[in-house]
């Protein structure tokens, strides 16, 4: 057995359908006395369902979170906090929403609590991302990390099916680069492999039955799993690129994860041999890139950055920017590998 470090820091759960009529009960074991509840625009009417639960204690909704937290959005919101007296933040959605509810808290160290509506894992991290000028800088603060998650799957249903299914490859995402994360440990990757797993099984049902709550909260269960995998376990190359090709070139986050992920692997499957076993174990696959293309042809994601929106021209500069602050990587990021990894992305055709 490896030698390591296992930290775990406290992190409340409730999970099951209908489990959003315990929001009250939340609020109380926070001493949350007035909530600003936090969605997208296209969620304001579930962020009013949730305000009508939480009643007086409602400070009121404020729907105007969007793809990576513009430091402008998240500076209104901050202000709109302020303004309303508020004691704490709800934010019912998915990155977006909980990563302007992260900004809030960031400047103010107020409490959140998370409703997921997707299955992106934001909420069981201290990772933030705040964009200004073209560039997404992100961090780690454990101020940011919501104090109660409330998982229902009910909350899903709203969810287009496209996102859904791109939403769960973002989070199969954390936790395979989560299995060669320079400080895992055994227990997280029991956590990301099992995580894998339960998403590769319940998308596909999800994407048959969309009404199944059933695969829908055996997809949180996944999601859940994974994003704790990314709240503990440093990311690498997959990450970084993601993180480049969404905040300059304003790309979705979900989809950017769903195309990249086969291409990093590729990149990656001689450097971390034991990762790729694991995750093609979870898959059923012979190996672990394949195996998510298998996945993605199954559920019609995107397979391409041409098709996200990518500028041709901008591969250049995505390449420049991945190399000049890389994340930690099992395998040195060079310059002219990345780029071709990107022109592959770009273009669709097979990872190698």
């Amino acid at each position: 057995m490896q030698t390591f470090v296992h930290e775990t820091r406290a992190a409340r759960v409730v999970f099951g359908p209908g489990s959003r009529h315990q929001l009250i009960h939340e609020l109380e074991n926070l001493g949350m006395q007035r909530a600003l509840v936090l969605t997208t625009p296209e969620q304001t009417g579930i962020g009013e369902q949730i305000a009508g639960i939480l009643g007086e204690r409602s400070a009121g909704v404020h729907g105007k979170a969007v793809m990576h937290v513009p430091l402008d959005v998240a500076r209104e919101a901050i202000e709109t906090a302020r303004r309303l007296g508020a004691d704490g933040c709800v934010a019912i959605g998915g990155g977006s929403t909980i990563g302007l509810a992260k900004a809030i808290a960031l400047e103010s160290s107020l409490p959140i609590i998370a409703m997921p509506t997707t299955y992106a894992g934001s909420e069981m991290t201290p990772l933030y991302g705040i964009t200004d000028d073209g560039l997404k800088k992100t961090g780690r603060d454990w101020r940011v990390m919501p104090r109660s998650v409330i998982y229902d799957p009910e909350l899903t249903l709203t969810l287009p099916v496209p996102l859904s299914m791109t939403s769960g490859m973002n989070a199969i995402a954390h936790a395979a680069e989560g299995l060669y994360g320079r400080d895992g440990n055994p227990v997280y990757r029991l956590m990301a492999e099992e995580g894998i797993r339960a998403l590769a099984s319940a998308l596909p049902r999800l994407r048959e039955t969309p009404s199944e709550l059933e695969a829908r909260s055996d997809a949180q269960y996944g999601a859940w799993l994974c994003g704790t995998v990314l709240g503990n376990v440093q990311m690498g190359v997959h990450h970084k690129l993601c993180h480049t090709l969404g905040g300059t070139f304003n790309l979705p986050h979900a989809e950017v994860h769903t195309v990249i992920l086969p291409y990093a692997l590729a990149y990656n499957a001689l450097a971390a041999p034991q990762a790729m076993a694991r995750i093609a174990r979870a898959l059923g696959s012979e190996t672990a890139a394949a195996g998510l293309r298998a996945l993605a042809a199954a559920l019609g994601v995107p397979s391409s950055l041409r098709e996200l929106g990518m500028p041709e021209q901008g591969l250049d500069r995505a390449a420049d920017l991945v190399v000049e602050t890389p994340y930690p990587n099992p395998r040195p990021i060079e310059r002219g590998a990345i780029r071709e990894l990107l022109q592959r992305a770009y273009e669709g055709t097979e990872p190698v």
